[in-house]
């Protein structure tokens, strides 16, 4: 396929906006950055309550809550109208962004109109499994994820740790991709004293959490964090919580000392950022760990877990620092050692948006078009035939590239 061309490509996913998480910050970067550069993208997502506003070229099909788990959502693995409408936009390539319902019914579309099929682990479902269900869960939760996701030329998840374990359960036709920022968005420029002195921080560091508010992000670690340091600093300190989920009630009631702003948009969240000065994040279950990378953007040293995709981008002692996951104390420890020593938070909030700035989106968008032009000139055959060496994926792409 010619460089110039624009290609059609079908991104397949089981969460949507207007749903603000990980992986649809991802989606929307993707999507409008391919947009953006003369390409025609199909979204095909759930649809979330009756009433919404449909917005050319997002394809949506009905969803209910899952009944534990309100924001994830659940559609019928079935879809003659999505194939349909699929055999009418003709993808070049079509790219899974996630396993649930809505996912499977790309891959198996992919699959039997043997079109290039791309997908994505951004979520750690073993280990969710794990925490939710019991370490039973967790091989058959990499058994599911292994056949999901071999047929694919390509799995792309955003750190190296994440692939490395991918690898590890059977999956060698993986990439890293998707660890960008928007700099312009996040920034320290949005900073407002009078935002702070509305909050009674004018004068002290205010310490920051954010993210989905739910058991296999470490909650338990963060709130008894803050109430270590609560304890420990009294006044000294001002503490903000931002984000939703399951223990968003509980979490709420055992932080009475903490301001708690809930679900905020995106514009809210990155005057938030700007306003802090430190970012905890226990969660050891990350891919990427966006928020932190949001943080960092923001000027903010992050205090994370030594787990995880979040080590894809914390560098201790120049944009951080690391604690034992799941250690409440550890945490408390390193988070208070930066709010009593202004120049040393000075020095890693300098290296935080330095980071940042060099992990923009245009940066992973120039990656994803390249990829993408590469895949979507390849006539699937057998498996064995499709699958992409772990040990050089450039070669092995350009290998893919050639079968016919």
């Amino acid at each position: 396929m010619s460089a110039s061309l624009p290609l059609r490509i079908a991104l397949v996913t089981d969460t949507y906006l207007p749903e603000i998480n990980g992986v649809t910050t991802v989606l929307r970067a993707m999507r409008e950055g391919l947009r953006a550069r003369g390409h025609e993208i199909l979204v095909v997502a759930p649809r979330y309550g009756s009433n919404g506003t449909e917005e050319p070229g997002v394809l949506r099909r009905g969803s209910v809550p899952f009944p534990w788990y309100p924001a994830v959502r659940l559609s019928l693995p079935i879809g003659g109208n999505f194939a349909r409408s699929l055999d009418r936009f003709q993808p070049n390539l079509v790219h899974v962004i996630t396993e649930g319902p809505i996912g499977s019914i790309g891959r198996r579309w992919a699959v039997r109109r043997r079109i290039p099929l791309v997908t994505s682990f951004h979520t750690d479902f073993p280990r969710y499994a794990g925490r939710y269900l019991g370490a039973w869960a967790i091989n058959p939760v990499r058994r599911y994820c292994r056949w999901f996701h071999r047929p694919a030329l390509v799995t792309q998840t955003p750190s190296e740790e994440t692939a490395r374990e991918l690898r590890s359960f059977g999956l060698d036709s993986v990439m890293v991709w998707g660890r960008g920022v928007d700099p312009q968005c996040f920034t320290p420029e949005r900073r407002s004293e009078c935002r702070r002195r509305s909050r009674g921080n004018s004068a002290r560091p205010v310490i920051l959490h954010v993210g989905r508010l739910a058991r296999e992000k470490d909650v338990a670690v963060m709130v008894e964090t803050f109430k270590i340091l609560h304890h420990k600093l009294g006044d000294q300190a001002g503490f903000q919580v931002s984000g939703d989920g399951p223990e968003a009630a509980s979490v709420r009631q055992a932080l009475p000392f903490a301001h708690h702003n809930g679900f905020l948009d995106r514009e809210r969240l990155a005057d938030l950022y700007a306003d802090s000065d430190l970012f905890v994040f226990p969660s050891p279950t990350e891919t990427c760990g966006l928020v932190a990378l949001e943080a960092m953007a923001s000027g903010l040293p992050v205090i994370a877990a030594n787990q995880g995709g979040v080590l894809e981008n914390l560098r201790p002692e120049v944009n951080g620092l690391l604690a034992p996951a799941g250690d409440a104390e550890g945490f408390a420890e390193a988070t208070g050692a930066l709010v009593q020593d202004p120049d040393r938070r000075a020095g890693m909030s300098a290296g935080a948006r330095a980071w940042a700035v060099g992990h923009s989106w245009e940066r992973e968008l120039d990656e994803l078009e390249r990829v993408y032009r590469q895949l979507a000139a390849v006539i699937p055959r057998e498996h064995s035939d499709r699958r992409i060496s772990s040990s050089n994926p450039s070669q092995s792409l350009t290998t893919v590239k050639g079968l016919r």
